[in-house]
């Protein structure tokens, strides 16, 4: 427990003796009031210094001034490991999260908008004649009984189970299986038998069964229980079965599975349609009865945020507001109305400085891009008004295309002038340059970082040799000759593209070669590529639905594109798709929900090392196969701690806490298994080696070896092969998943698609991905990506950059070709990309 720290009245933050993670007893004093960068490779500790240490050490203080009771209740951050820390203020984080909140989530919701505007239509809406109640603020929510529509409950679309999807071909008999929308196993035996037994034909063709007898069968909610006697010779004796109707299936699937392949069977046998009752809205036609300014609250929502504010303006700008008392059937110009429309219109105007004043509150979540719902997170936090305290925030540039990043600069700079320290962890170069001071760590990453490489203001580090940083930031002059652009070996052309803000667009994307697709964010770079692209490429190839990351070992993300909700987009005209006989598509979502998932499991590698501690001669004596070398198998695993390496403490009025598991000391493992080593190393032991460390101990292991050489590759030699899949960040588990593809053959004829690879990665890490995808390039495949890092963009043979602006001001193509001529034409990505582009193109050998 760090002692209590002794007043401090100079203008640092002073970290003494910092252990967290990788941290090396560290030491650094860091200014307040200004814009203070850390910085370093991937894994170096700049994440652990600034939030595992300095944020978790001021929630410790705040929490310890609450009751334990609530202290109980709050999601806390663990207590760091550090001698003391001084002249520390409360601090307010904003970390990164990956994903945009769940299917009913939108703008609104987000950025809790929504529930400013429903209470604006609840105390200061007009109200129809007749109307002499005021609605509560839920009524305006489709999310909540009194608020959503009776018919679709919300979902502003209905589900009609027909009969014309579950029964595709009449002339079938329910023993032939006419009736598609069964599972298989019902369909072959149980539904039959049950059917049988309750007096039906099985063998008539559906089309011949009498109405009442077909619409029991599809639509009955009665679920009957009969003694059933098996019509089949497998000694089966007499059972009970309860019967279920086909629709009853469909939308028990449709609402309580869990897995996404069997919704999507499901949706198969389903017609949705805007709900006829509210239009889509979601929302009881007495909700929908209120306005205000003349709209009701789904009609405001459909505004974009700028126009929005603008609608606001005039009542939040009232002199002369009434007494809410005094307004009946309107409360328009009440002082209620003026003081909730002033608030809604200052919280949207960041919104609009931040470059979003394109999108509606019901924009639906999931539709986000990164950088969008980036921004959305950062604008919730920073509209508080607070000064003198901390914010540390997580790369608040990722997923920003450069001039994105400019306003989110703006917006950091009112919080600094306003009294604020912005502590924030940044690969961005450009980002760094406006900081007051640095705080680099390293020098490399994992076991070779933790330490303070520097720490001052920004032009000392041009003197510090061994930073990884410094030639980032301050590049020499003269730039190495960049190789001219491939030729492209074909064309995939696409035409006619409807989807979100692309409207009717045309677009050519070469094959063979590395294509970068730029443009600000919300211009639609991921819808082109992550959903119309894929989807297209997907069922050309006949490939099944994206499915959820698996815990399960050994995971892996095979040849399925990623789960971005992408469904097919019909296109008027597709040409090009017989180049491709797989589709990859690297994404940075986690590759599992659980610390069961690791490094290890998902790459596949933990599948040799396992078969090599199986043919140990220990192992072979005592009949272990490599399950028993699974901490997911009951024979192998500590039985304390079910294989997980630490155990919950629960504490009386205090938050429960995390403890190695007092039996196996966090090794997973039970005592017999643990006996069992190879070259002096217990199973525990590899789990716990670093890529680096394992490359040489298993150098003898090929199938192992081949996927520690593409860890290495991409740079991710600093981490643990056991490290939870918790635990990785967005870039790292994209990293992981392009290395598990890279170690299988390149046989060419692959189209690659990756959405932001960069986000997360040190300019030097970013080189070494930029050499992994040129080799992939080079071995026969398109590879194409959704990109913001310039340096990337200028590597590309080809650039789609589209825009010119966000949403509606988006979705064109602005400029196409290669790198040279976008830069030299006009747009956002021209004026960046022109800036990294050095010395002329050199040609490449025998072009």
């Amino acid at each position: 427990m760090p002692r209590s720290p002794r007043p401090s009245h100079d203008a640092y933050v002073r970290v003494r003796g910092a252990r967290v993670h990788n941290l090396r007893d560290v030491d650094v004093d860091i200014p307040r009031d200004g814009l203070v960068a850390f910085t370093g490779i991937s894994g170096s500790g700049k994440s652990s210094l600034a939030f595992a240490t300095i944020y978790a050490e001021a929630q410790r203080r705040y929490f310890e001034s609450i009751a334990p009771y609530v202290r109980r209740l709050l999601n806390q951050i663990p207590a760091p490991q550090v001698k003391e820390i001084t002249g520390l203020p409360p601090a307010v984080a904003l970390q990164q999260r990956r994903g945009a909140g769940g299917a009913r989530s939108t703008v609104g919701t987000l950025t809790t908008l929504s529930n400013l505007l429903r209470l604006l239509m609840s105390r200061a809406g007009t109200y129809p004649r007749g109307m002499t109640d005021r609605l509560d603020s839920d009524a305006f929510s489709p999310n909540t009984a009194v608020g959503a529509c009776p018919t679709c409950h919300g979902l502003g679309r209905t589900h009609v189970v027909s009969e014309r999807l579950m029964v595709p071909d009449p002339n079938l008999s329910i023993r032939d299986g006419a009736v598609a929308a069964w599972p298989g196993a019902w369909q072959g035996v149980n539904l039959r038998d049950i059917l049988v037994a309750l007096g039906y034909d099985v063998d008539r063709p559906w089309r011949r069964l009498p109405k009442r007898d077909r619409d029991w069968i599809l639509y009955t909610e009665e679920q009957p229980v009969v003694e059933v006697h098996p019509q089949r010779d497998r000694g089966e004796g007499i059972y009970n079965g309860r019967f279920w109707s086909a629709a009853s299936h469909v939308m028990h699937t449709l609402t309580n599975s869990k897995s996404p392949k069997m919704r999507e069977r499901a949706l198969r046998f389903v017609e949705v349609g805007p709900c006829p009752t509210c239009d889509g809205t979601g929302l009881k036609p007495e909700a929908l009865a209120v306005t205000f300014a003349g709209r009701n609250i789904s009609e405001l929502s459909a505004l974009p945020l700028a126009e929005l504010a603008e609608v606001l303006r005039p009542t939040a700008a009232l002199t002369d507001p009434e007494p809410a008392w005094e307004s009946s059937l309107s409360g328009e110009r009440s002082d209620v109305a003026v003081t909730l429309a002033a608030d809604l219109r200052d919280r949207i105007t960041v919104l609009v400085d931040l470059g979003l004043g394109y999108l509606q509150l019901n924009r639906p979540a999931p539709t986000l891009s990164p950088g969008e719902a980036q921004r959305l997170r950062i604008a919730t936090q920073l509209r508080s008004g607070l000064f003198g305290v901390v914010y540390v925030l997580d790369e608040p540039s990722a997923s920003l295309h450069p001039a994105d990043a400019e306003p989110l600069m703006r917006v950091l700079d009112r919080l600094r002038a306003a009294g604020n320290s912005i502590f924030v962890v940044e690969h961005d170069m450009d980002v760094v340059r406006r900081a007051d001071w640095i705080v680099d760590v390293g020098p490399g990453a994992g076991e070779g970082g933790g330490h303070i490489v520097y720490s001052g203001p920004v032009a000392g580090l041009r003197d510090v040799e061994g930073s990884a940083t410094r030639p980032y930031l301050f590049p020499a002059r003269r730039r190495a000759p960049r190789r001219a652009p491939r030729e492209p070996a074909g064309w995939l052309r696409l035409r006619g593209i409807d989807r979100h803000n692309l409207r009717n667009l045309d677009v050519d994307l070469p094959l063979g070669v590395l294509t970068a697709v730029t443009g600000v964010s919300g211009s639609g770079k991921s819808t082109l590529m992550t959903q119309v692209l894929a989807g297209i490429v997907r069922d050309h190839l006949g490939l099944p639905a994206p499915a959820e990351p698996d815990d399960e070992e050994p995971g892996g993300p095979g040849a399925a594109p990623a789960r971005d909700g992408a469904t097919t987009t019909a296109a008027a005209d597709v040409h090009g798709l017989d180049a491709f006989d797989r589709l990859v598509s690297v994404d940075q979502k986690p590759i599992g929900r659980t610390p069961r998932s690791n490094l290890a499991t998902y790459t596949g590698l933990f599948d040799a090392v396992r078969k090599v501690f199986a043919n140990t001669d220990g192992a072979r004596e005592r009949g272990y196969d490599p399950g028993r070398f699974s901490f997911n198998v009951a024979s192998g695993r500590c039985p304390t701690c079910q294989g997980e390496g630490f155990v919950t403490v629960e504490l009386i009025f205090l938050p429960g806490t995390y403890a190695p598991c007092p039996t196996c000391h966090g090794a997973r493992y039970n005592a017999e298994t643990l006996e069992i080593t190879y070259r002096g190393a217990t199973i525990a032991d590899v789990l716990g080696m670093t890529v680096d460390t394992a490359a040489t101990f298993l150098a003898d292991v090929p199938a192992a070896a081949r996927s520690l050489r593409t860890l290495l590759d991409v740079g991710l030699g600093y981490l643990r092969l056991g490290q939870p899949a918790t635990e990785l960040s967005g870039g790292e588990a994209q990293r992981i998943k392009l290395a598990t593809e890279l170690q299988r053959a390149h046989r060419g004829h692959t189209l690659y698609l990756l959405d932001e690879p960069t986000t997360g990665l040190h300019p030097a890490d970013v080189e070494l991905l930029t050499r992994q995808l040129q080799d992939l390039v080079d071995a026969g495949n398109s590879v194409m990506l959704v990109e913001h890092e310039m340096s990337v963009v200028a590597a590309a043979d080809w650039i789609v950059d589209l825009g010119p602006g966000g949403g509606d001001a988006g979705g064109r193509i602005v400029a196409a070709g290669p790198p040279d001529q976008v830069a030299s034409g006009n747009g956002d990505t021209a004026r960046y990309l022109a800036r990294v582009l050095g010395s002329p193109p050199r040609r490449r050998a025998g072009a």
